[in-house]
């Protein structure tokens, strides 16, 4: 590690701060991992004094995590050394910012809150781990895993919100969660078709589809028999029907060549339709 961080050539400090490449997450697919479940949360739990700091503190810890990859690529050889400044300028900035937001919400008796993020630390040593071994990319269940990790900013926001604990958090979690799952099922979908020379038979693209398919199927079907039975909102099924027909669409017409910017912006169009018909469905009872 000591030889890798020797000779580091000092850098300016507008570069520090313009470098996106440490500030920002590479993966901008991930940010409607976090903002689906912290916006239901808030929409469904109301708004609070502890809002605002949750949802900086959500964000920090949701940022941080770059220069932190960062610093492991670097001490691993994968980046330039001269990165080394700005991965500890902005993971300072974050911490900040965080242990603020903690703090404020300590002080607001929310301290409960922060057993939600002990999950967090496993999956994060876990990325970072096959960060250093040049492993990270195209792992699904690392990605699943992570998700659900974001997805407890629903229960968090909607514990602050409601100023108490309830029960509902839970199954906003697991709804949140599992939406999520079913999305990045469908992105890899979408990944595999774009490595086909020519579109296949329609029986190849349903097989290729399938496993998709019947997660996201099964997920629509679960959440029915949850609003027949009443345990959560008569029309809530109709925001996890989007993504079953999503998919329907995806294997009648694969994302052959499609670049992959193309397929996270139809993706995140469709997330974000997914969280606007939950929060409309769950707020109409």
């Amino acid at each position: 590690m000591i030889k890798n961080l020797q000779n580091i050539q000092p850098i300016s400090f507008s570069k520090l701060i313009h470098a996106k490449h440490i500030a920002i997450p590479s993966e901008h697919g991930a940010w409607i991992f976090l903002f689906s479940p912290l916006l239901i949360g808030l929409a469904i739990g109301g708004l609070s004094k502890g809002s605002f700091p949750l949802m900086l503190a959500m964000l920090s810890a949701f940022l941080i995590r770059q220069p932190v990859t960062m610093f492991v690529k670097i001490i691993s050889g994968r980046r330039p050394k001269n990165d080394l400044y700005a991965s500890l300028i902005w993971f300072l900035n974050y911490g900040v910012v965080l242990l603020i937001s903690l703090v404020i919400l300590i002080l607001q008796k929310s301290i409960f809150i922060l057993f939600l993020a002990v999950p967090a630390i496993p999956v994060f040593i876990w990325h970072l781990w096959l960060v250093s071994k040049r492993a990270e990319r195209r792992q699904i269940w690392i990605e699943i895993a992570a998700s659900g990790v974001l997805a407890l900013a629903a229960p968090a926001a909607y514990w602050v919100g409601l100023q108490r604990y309830d029960s509902i958090g839970w199954l906003l979690w697991g709804l949140s969660w599992l939406q999520v799952a079913g999305t990045i099922l469908y992105a890899y979908l979408r990944l595999n078709q774009r490595q086909l020379k020519e579109k296949p038979t329609l029986r190849e693209l349903i097989k290729m589809s399938r496993d998709s398919f019947l997660f996201n199927t099964a997920l629509f079907a679960g959440v029915l028999i949850l609003a027949f039975a009443g345990w959560v909102p008569t029309f809530l099924p109709l925001a996890f029907l989007i993504q079953p027909l999503e998919v329907i669409w995806g294997t009648y017409h694969p994302a052959i060549s499609v670049a992959p910017k193309k397929i996270g912006i139809r993706q995140l169009i469709i997330s974000s339709l997914f969280t606007i018909v939950f929060i409309i469905t769950w707020l109409l009872v």
